[in-house]
């Protein structure tokens, strides 16, 4: 797992397999799809704001021509939406190789879904669990299939409080907010993957996290903006963790990359450290059982 200098020349061709990755209109989600389209995969961006979707898929094209790109609609905010997005895909695909749960927001003021959960957790852990789980069927239906969640080295800093998920009673702190959102999505995959293990089947679960890169996801917050800029890392490079996990061979489920370099910070992708919370298996299965009740979603 430890390639010192893992780089996209490293990726194996993907000629044939077909991707979906959200929130792929900009930032580290449109140089995972840009990459993935370059080595031969049709992918498929998707995205809130269709225009924005478009103007990344002729980025796309323009980088690589021939490259099969789509653009559909997916708004992860809201729960109907979700459930278009897959519905309409399985309509018109046999397959689903890689599923790369990219898309979220960070440290934005209070506001709720449109179902009514917190804004972060329900977009960056919600509406994935929501997407993942209509998808199973076709994931399970593609051999060596997988899912790559993308997480954060906020989620350090999680502590999920189960009774009050949508901070209904708490002041609402938008940081640690952000950073429980980015501790579900380390525990998704420590559960899904272990269902995967145990009934024998597809898809491989792996997950990653950019470090410190520079992307619009940091609009709210002005000093990371501009700290960004001298500590930062650029987006295709922040891109290299979510590629390896998604398409290294020697990956195993669970596996989580993140940039090798001090801190985490930057640098070609290496295994990552995770926090003792996201080991937890009592709380991914806490974490699993709300997020079934919440979004009506069974595995």
């Amino acid at each position: 797992m430890q390639a010192a200098s893992w780089s996209i020349e490293d990726m194996p061709a993907q000629d044939g397999r077909v991707a979906i990755v959200t929130g792929a209109s900009s930032g580290i989600g449109l140089e995972t799809a840009r990459a993935l389209a370059g080595k031969g995969a049709g992918v498929t961006l998707g995205v809130r704001d269709r225009e924005k979707g478009n103007r990344a898929a002729d980025a796309i094209r323009a980088s690589h021509p021939g490259a099969q790109v789509a653009v559909q609609h997916l708004d992860l905010a809201d729960l109907a939406s979700v459930r278009a997005f897959a519905d309409t895909f399985q309509g018109e695909h046999r397959r689903l190789d890689l599923l790369i749960n990219n898309a979220g927001v960070m440290m934005c003021p209070f506001a709720t879904t449109r179902d009514g959960f917190e804004i972060q957790f329900g977009t960056n852990h919600l509406g994935h669990f929501a997407l993942t789980g209509h998808l199973l069927p076709l994931l399970r239906a593609t051999g060596d299939s997988r899912v790559v969640n993308v997480s954060s080295l906020a989620h350090w800093r999680g502590n999920l409080d189960f009774d009050d998920i949508n901070w209904q009673r708490r002041a609402y702190d938008s940081s640690q907010a952000y950073c429980d959102s980015k501790l579900a999505n380390l525990l998704f995959t420590l559960q899904l993957a272990q269902k995967m293990e145990a009934s024998g089947d597809n898809p491989m679960v792996t997950a990653a996290h950019p470090g410190w890169t520079r992307t619009d996801l940091q609009r709210h917050v002005w000093k990371y903006r501009f700290l960004g800029l001298f500590m930062g890392q650029d987006s295709a490079m922040g891109a290299l963790p979510t590629l390896r996990a998604a398409t290294d061979p020697d990956a195993l489920p669970v596996d989580y990359y993140g940039p090798s370099g001090k801190k985490e910070m930057r640098g070609p992708p290496a295994a990552a450290g995770r926090s003792e919370r996201a080991r937890e298996r009592s709380a991914a299965e806490t974490l699993w059982r709300l997020s079934e009740e919440l979004t009506g979603v069974s595995y």
